[in-house]
């Protein structure tokens, strides 16, 4: 497969190409019936004679391409509707009939605070011109199509909201870029109105789904307004998607008219926050250098997305930071993550023939793992008559992670003369000096 993609290397575009050319070039193993012969990157760079040959030779084209910020706003029309029209004219030319998929936005529904949007409306004009191509070109080309010799030919038309991920530039068309930046290099920011609540797009979901359109199951819909109205599943036969069980099915439908049922495509995952709440989150992510807290970044969730999207825009001079390491004749113990609800990782180190430990705990456990030098760990129950002391000896040459049971005495012993033992402890609670629940006794 030939892929061309417009617009590559703005935003969405550099991401989307560093994924197709994954597969491409077999680092991507999740696709393996996914075969990307080569990927067209096209840009305001490039010259209309590459264009002409990658519309010749393309088996799909992503069409991000466009305008957001431009010094008049007579540019609109000219940047996304006008290289949108010579794009289907240079495949009608070569009579290439391939599916073609376009970035479109929320601002096209020209509704609510969209109504009187410049560049919605050069979006929206786009948007009738890839339905009206889709119609008068490629819907009589899916008469006897048959799968096995290709994709169908269709029009995918996203109305994206507002996105965000590594790469995207900010002060430019993306809030959240232009705070993750601020928050990053310690520069000034204005929040308006904290309440303001925006619908957020990921960009690895928005290539995941660009990825789905590679393989026949884009996810079709239509709007009410902003409204996603996730569209039925198409009849019998003209769906190239596996069928899913009755009334589960987001599978491509049928091409549609003009404005049809399921005339657009969307992406499902989608999250809402307000301004307030973003900010808040990237100053206890600029924080964690401090507080070694990492927030809760449940896997999915928009904070996780968040965090990764603001340690992109890190500069060198803040990409690593100094821990404190409480260092005394016997070593060292230095913290190295706190979390909100898990506890927290330390490191320690033991000079040679030094035994740490000596105590017990009610409540605290923690997990001793070695992973360089030759240790001997003990373990004593307090309520054992007998006494029985526990050993286990270990090594970084045989990694193993060892419990440090609640009501029993423990210690850590370094049984090398010359070399330092480093351990990994984990603890199920951040220390707490006033409560430190820790008691001197010898295993």
């Amino acid at each position: 497969m030939k892929i061309l993609v417009t617009g590559a290397k703005g935003f969405v575009g550099k991401n989307l190409c560093a994924a197709l050319n994954n597969i491409k070039d077999g680092k991507d193993r999740r696709f393996p019936n996914l075969a990307i012969e080569v990927v067209f990157e096209y840009d305001i760079d490039s010259t209309p004679e590459e264009l002409d040959q990658y519309c010749r030779e393309a088996d799909f084209v992503f069409n991000l391409a466009g305008v957001n910020r431009p010094k008049e706003q007579s540019e609109f029309m000219a940047g996304n509707f006008g290289f949108a029209s010579t794009l289907l004219d240079t495949l009608k030319k070569y009579g290439n009939k391939c599916p073609v998929m376009l970035s479109s936005s929320q601002q096209a529904s020209l509704t609510g605070r969209f109504g009187n949007s410049e560049y919605g409306r050069s979006k929206k004009a786009g948007e009738d011109m890839f339905l009206r191509y889709e119609q008068e070109v490629l819907a009589p080309a899916v008469q006897g199509f048959k799968g096995s010799k290709g994709l169908r030919p269709r029009v995918l038309v996203y109305r994206f909201p507002n996105l965000f991920g590594k790469w995207c530039r900010p002060n430019y068309n993306s809030a959240v870029a232009t705070f993750c930046n601020a928050f990053a290099n310690d520069l000034p920011y204005t929040v308006n109105d904290p309440s303001v609540e925006l619908e957020l797009l990921y960009i690895d979901d928005l290539v995941d789904e660009m990825i789905a359109c590679l393989k026949g199951e884009e996810k079709r819909c239509d709007f009410n307004g902003l409204e996603v109205i996730p569209a039925p599943c198409p009849p019998k036969g003209e769906c190239e998607a596996p069928k899913p069980p009755e009334g589960e099915c987001e599978a491509p439908s049928a091409i549609s008219p003009l404005g049809g049922q399921g005339a657009y495509c969307y992406v499902p995952t989608t999250h809402k926050a307000t301004l307030g709440e973003i900010v808040e989150l990237l100053k206890s992510f600029a924080e964690q250098p401090k507080t070694l807290m990492i927030p809760e970044i449940p896997s999915g969730s928009f904070a996780k997305k968040l965090y990764s999207t603001y340690l992109s825009y890190l500069p060198y001079e803040k990409t690593a930071f100094d821990l404190k390491m409480n260092v005394d004749d016997r070593g060292s113990f230095t913290e190295l993550v706190h979390t909100l609800n898990a506890g927290q990782v330390s490191i320690n180190i033991s000079k040679p023939g030094i035994t740490k430990g000596q105590h017990w705990h009610n409540t605290k456990f923690e997990q001793f793992i070695v992973v360089k030098g030759h240790g001997l760990i003990q373990q004593r129950n307090l309520n054992d008559p007998e006494g029985k002391v526990l050993e286990w000896e270990v090594s970084g040459d045989h990694i193993q992670a060892v419990h440090m049971l609640p009501g029993y005495t423990h210690n850590i012993i370094n049984l090398s003369d010359t070399e330092d033992l480093v351990t990994v402890m984990y603890c199920n609670e951040i220390f707490d000096p006033n409560h430190p629940d820790t008691f001197f006794e010898k295993v």
